[in-house]
């Protein structure tokens, strides 16, 4: 049976040739691909072997269902629970050699006990050991460090393998906060080698910290202690490099320009209609015609993640021409005027997120138009929408 026309195409190519040219930024520094919220939306199943593929040994998940199935997909993988262990979950972290990132006592309590079930070797469990350096979200406090090394006695199951924070401001270009969360954390890293622990990975900083050059100061802080700098990118996995205020700096824009957008989301125009002056278009009747038109309607809609502050302000493409969505974007409609685009039939292509012609519709201007960020668009596609994967180009 024939579907929906709603899809999205995954360029596995892209995503590869991405994580190569982030890799030639790092500076020797080591890449964890980001791979959680299904791969940000653009599917786990699709990305999480591309990256592999390109050269990446580590990924990133949210949490252990998500490392489950990226396991499945990659056996040979490291894989980091980004947000650790929930209540319950530590047996299967230690069952399928997931990396759970750790910072409360509970935590490595959990994990101690079934590393002792599974008849763990001592030192043999790695976890990775967060630390808030100033974000307020997640990771244990300079102040609470102690009690929480302590839970790594001598001859146990736990291996501190790597130590994470997360610059939580590396876009804002003066970088003073890069600078008191580096301080910060080079105190905790004082503290952890004073227990007698000696982690082998640093893990600092995000897309923008990569984009940025911050890789070289996370490689001397890592350094100074014996460790590996690691960075984690994400949004530039998937061509998109994130915004930098006040200013971009050009280093920044000279990357964006080498990054190749992964993900293209697709339609058909499914009915044409004439309609006359006066004729209401959708929910409330937001939208009037004031002279006779042509609509197209199109089989997508805020269920499929197309937001619905949309309507009325912003334009899709068909024909290589950009046409306005009028009237409210219902669950699983929505309309485009196509009065000024020549020729447009049942059938014909439209996209909602890509390139068609000369002309493009990105995530950033589906994010400055819904009042959002690249990250929401991507991951608010919904599952109905299927991925398509493009494949290897020749």
């Amino acid at each position: 049976m024939a579907k929906r026309p709603c899809w999205v195409e995954i360029d596995t190519q892209s995503l590869e040739d991405n994580y190569r040219f982030l890799k030639s930024l790092a500076g020797g520094a080591e890449l964890l691909a980001v791979v959680k919220a299904d791969a940000y939306g653009h599917s786990l199943e699709l990305c999480a072997p591309a990256a592999v593929r390109a050269g990446a040994a580590w990924l990133g998940v949210t949490c252990l269902e998500e490392g489950l199935a990226a396991r499945r997909l990659c056996p040979e993988a490291r894989i980091l629970a980004m947000s650790g262990c929930f209540p319950g979950q530590a047996a299967a972290a230690v069952e399928h050699a997931l990396t759970p990132v750790v910072w409360e006592p509970w935590q490595l309590d959990g994990l101690e006990r079934a590393a002792q079930a599974a008849g763990a070797a001592p030192g043999s469990v790695a976890v990775h050991l967060e630390i808030d350096t100033g974000m307020s979200r997640q990771g244990v406090s300079l102040d609470g460090l102690e009690p929480v090394l302590a839970g790594f006695a001598p001859g146990g199951p736990l291996r501190v393998e790597g130590v994470v924070t997360h610059l939580f401001a590396a876009d804002e270009t003066d970088g003073r906060v890069n600078e008191l969360q580096r301080m910060r954390l080079a105190a905790a890293l004082g503290e952890i080698a004073a227990a007698g622990l000696k982690p082998e990975w640093l893990s600092v900083g995000a897309s923008a910290a990569l984009l940025s050059g911050e890789a070289g100061r996370i490689s001397e802080l890592a350094g100074r202690f014996g460790m590996r700098a690691m960075l984690r990118p994400g949004l530039s996995l998937y061509g998109v490099a994130p915004e930098f205020v006040p200013d971009e700096p050009a280093v920044v824009t000279e990357a964006r320009a080498r990054l190749r957008p992964v993900l293209a989301w697709k339609t058909r125009v499914t009915a044409v209609r004439q309609v006359e002056a006066g004729a209401v278009v959708g929910y409330n009747g937001t939208f009037v015609a004031t002279e006779p038109m042509r609509l197209a309607l199109l089989p997508v809609g805020y269920a499929d993640g197309l937001d619905r502050k949309l309507g009325n302000r912003f334009s899709l493409l068909v024909r290589g021409e950009r046409a306005p969505l009028v009237g409210r974007i219902s669950m699983d409609l929505a309309v485009l005027d196509v009065t000024g685009v020549d020729g447009v039939e049942a059938g014909e292509e439209v996209v909602i997120l890509g390139s068609q012609g000369a002309e493009t519709v990105s995530v950033h201007d589906h994010a400055l138009a819904a009042g959002t960020i690249p990250w929401e668009v991507f991951t608010r596609i919904g599952r109905r929408v299927e991925r398509q994967g493009l494949g290897v180009r020749g």
